[in-house]
């Protein structure tokens, strides 16, 4: 084959694949970096915009998560009080005030919330397990894929949970995220957000609906949660109250 025709081969086989829809992305933005909340420097990071609506729950999750909500309020109980990490969608829209870290790579993305060291991994391709062997959480089973410059992860093998604070949800739920970065803000930090929409027959009449945006940290660095090493001091002095000794 002359160079000229293989040449026009290869125009032809382009311009088919773009017929048949085939989409020829460049390289993928990188989200690698510590993210915290957009806004003012404060304690905890600062929140910008109103909070959304309340979901369109249904009566039966209703009366479930009210008598959840009447069970703990005595004593405030939570997750967090026992060291266990919220979860989806929860531990996405809460990070920031405890910042996250996002580490990319071609096959796989790591997020690690600081907040009770909740890490999500987020599989491309042929890196996701099989069906049989995703085991549901909190956090469920994210797999990924690239949208031009969105990254849209697919979550679900969600467990229920009634003890998320705004985004309770049963094990049916499915979650769509699409993260994509915004420019920069007045001290040039990179924007990120996030819009959710959470689907659960179960629980809501209608797709629950967030957007979340983080600005990036410059040479950022999470700090250690050692939450459970806390509750094991805890329980230490606890048992030494008891035998009537000191704490050794």
């Amino acid at each position: 084959m002359s160079h000229s025709a293989g040449v026009g081969k290869l125009a032809a086989l382009l311009v088919g694949a773009m017929c048949a829809g085939v989409a020829w992305a460049a390289d993928p933005p990188d989200f690698t970096g510590v993210w915290t909340n957009t806004g003012r420097p404060a304690i905890g990071g600062a929140r910008t915009g109103e909070p959304p609506p309340p979901p369109p729950l249904k009566a039966e999750a209703k009366a479930r998560i009210d008598t959840y909500q009447k069970l703990v309020a005595k004593s405030g109980d939570s997750p967090g009080g026992v060291c266990l990490g919220t979860g989806m969608p929860g531990s996405m829209l809460g990070s920031g005030g405890y910042p996250m870290e996002i580490i990319q790579r071609p096959e796989q993305i790591t997020v690690i919330y600081e907040a009770h060291t909740e890490v999500r991994r987020l599989y491309f391709g042929e890196r996701n397990a099989p069906q049989a062997d995703r085991v549901p959480g909190r956090n469920g089973y994210s797999s990924a894929h690239w949208e031009g410059d969105t990254l849209v992860v697919e979550t679900d093998n969600l467990v229920d949970q009634i003890d998320q604070r705004t985004t309770s949800h049963s094990d049916q739920a499915t979650i769509v995220e699409r993260y994509r970065l915004d420019g920069k803000d007045e001290q040039g930090r990179r924007i990120l957000v996030a819009e959710m929409t959470m689907t659960d027959p179960v629980f809501y009449t209608a797709p629950v609906k967030m957007e979340k945006r983080w600005a990036q940290v410059p040479n950022g660095r999470l700090l250690p949660y050692e939450c459970d090493e806390e509750v094991w001091r805890d329980r230490i002095e606890k048992l030494a109250h008891e035998a009537g000794v000191p704490v050794p």
